[in-house]
């Protein structure tokens, strides 16, 4: 029909189930006499094999053979299925040799990549390529600024430190995709990984023309299909390790329309299926007054979802840390672009794959104190799950009144305060704050490290979510944990009220709130 008349066809197909939902569900009680008559149908498989008897084409012998060997098949592989015990060779193709089950242990591996490396690759990301003649204004002063930074090594920013973790890997032959709405540009305008010639319209990618026989970079921008595209996403990663598939939603809460997916799928698919994934979720996330659609990535239902025990202390060496590969995902909120950095090359330099969920920030992308160096990225460097108090001034550690721990991007807001009051007394603070970047699996040893040095300190967990929301009711339980067996310490709840609602819808209000959560975490 279409390559005849050149046009689309719909095919109108009515169709009906024969029996309920389920084995004890019966759609007579509510349609009776629908299933009266389609208790009369004939099945599928009787009408066409009678009618390829009446033409001849088969036997009635031939039909009875071959139901009885169907039939006789799933019957077989049934009773089969009652004592299967699955086997690491049912779900490893010939792609994912070397990559090890739970039960295996893989050992951490730096992620840092040698600074004449780095210097490299920032030369030419940093370049827009000379065919382009005629780039908007405003992205060449972008790229101008991001070759002063490989030029200098430091004031790294968060969309720089993302261009090297994906340009180095794409150097060591790891394909990277990356898809969602506006990711070329950035929904923030800060990524800008693809040029475009505002005379010609031609575009060009630099992550493209790195070195020679590089691995591929994709990056396209996405229908708003939450859904479909995260469900794509999902399929695309599962056909190789070998490389970094991520999907940004355009905020957090995006993620809403594609919960199916995450929960059914993403979350428990190895438990379900035996199915290894490093899919990565970047859903941007932060309380910044933009009202309630704007500010959460619903940080609160991941954590929910993840497997970890609260009351249990698992082993935390080296040499024995198994947490992330006998976890179900990652979840993370990051405070540096040097941690970002090392965080998604960590999910393909290692020997197992697990989903990654990044809660990504907004006004960090160009905040003056949110920036990284080359030093921070360097050989023999890796991902810190927790950044503890640099001591910086601070009283010494005895002296130290209160340790604050806190996620994101509300540490800054915490450091300013500090420093500004620091700067009107004359005197350093008394007050700690550490950093939790990985949230799950919860860091137990670095914390209760950290409630060690500061032993005569209380503790305070700050978060800016509601306290029905954000990370909470997750680390609560696993801070006592954590403290049990040393200090016996247990943390006090700082920030907004439980709410329905994820955040308030007017600026003032937020502005108010937050200088009341920030000021009673240091008081």
């Amino acid at each position: 029909w279409r390559q005849t008349f050149h046009k689309d066809v719909v095919v109108d197909i009515v169709c009906y189930r024969r029996h309920g939902h389920n084995e004890i569900d019966q759609p007579m009680f509510t349609q009776p006499l629908m299933y009266k008559a389609i208790a009369k149908q004939p099945t599928t498989w009787t009408q066409y094999s009678q009618k390829l008897v009446a033409e001849g084409t088969v036997t009635q012998e031939q039909v009875d053979r071959l139901s009885k060997s169907v039939l006789g098949e799933f019957t077989e592989k049934l009773e089969l299925s009652k004592t299967h015990t699955p086997r690491k060779s049912e779900w490893l193709s010939s792609s994912w040799s070397g990559m090890h089950t739970p039960n295996i242990f893989s050992p951490i591996k730096d992620t840092g990549v040698t600074l004449d490396t780095l210097r490299r690759i920032g030369e030419r990301i940093s370049t827009i390529p000379p065919e382009l003649s005629t780039p908007h204004r405003k992205i060449k002063e972008i790229y101008n600024q991001r070759a002063k930074m490989v030029e200098t090594g430091v004031g790294l920013d968060w969309a720089m430190a993302e261009q090297l973790a994906f340009g180095s890997l794409l150097c060591e032959n790891i394909h990277v995709r990356l898809s969602g709405q506006d990711v070329e540009r950035g929904t923030f305008s800060h990524r800008h990984c693809v040029v475009h010639d505002q005379v010609t319209g031609e575009r060009a990618m630099p992550l493209q023309k790195i070195m020679p026989n590089q691995a591929a970079f994709i990056a396209c921008n996405s229908s708003l299909s939450e859904f479909a595209v995260l469900g794509f996403e999902l399929g695309y990663s599962l056909e190789s390790p070998n490389q970094l598939v991520l999907w940004e939603a355009q905020f957090g809460d995006f993620a809403n329309t594609a919960q199916c997916i995450i929960d059914q799928f993403i979350c428990s698919g190895e438990q379900k299926w035996i199915r290894q994934s490093g899919l990565v979720l970047l859903l941007p996330h932060g309380y910044d007054g933009q009202g309630p659609e704007h500010s959460s990535a619903r940080l609160e239902r991941f954590l929910q979802m993840s497997d970890d025990d609260p009351d249990v202390f698992p082993p935390m060496e080296v040499t024995e840390r198994r947490q992330i590969q006998t976890g179900n995902w990652q979840i993370v909120n990051v405070t540096t672009p040097a941690n970002y950095f090392h965080v998604l090359r960590r999910q393909t330099h290692r020997d197992f794959r697990k989903p990654l969920v990044v809660m990504s920030p907004k006004n960090l992308l160009r905040h003056r104190q949110c920036v990284s160096t080359f030093e921070e990225m360097g050989a023999g460097t890796r991902f810190l799950r927790m950044i503890p108090d640099s001591g910086e001034g601070l009283v010494q550690d005895e002296s130290v009144r209160k340790v604050v721990f806190c996620s994101g991007k509300v540490y800054y807001e915490l450091l300013q305060a500090r420093e500004k009051k620091a700067a009107e007394t004359g005197m350093p603070s008394d007050v700690a704050i550490a950093r939790i970047e990985q949230i799950s699996p919860f860091p137990f040893d670095k914390v209760r490290d950290e409630g060690l040095r500061f032993k005569n300190a209380e503790v305070v967990w700050c978060q800016e979510e509601p306290k029905n929301a954000g990370a909470w009711a997750y680390v609560n339980s696993r801070m006592e944990t954590a403290f049990k067996a040393t200090t016996g310490l247990r943390p006090r709840y700082v920030g907004r009220q439980p709410m329905a609602s994820v955040s308030t819808g007017y600026k003032d209000m937020h502005d108010y709130e937050q200088a009341k959560l920030i000021s009673e975490a240091l008081a």
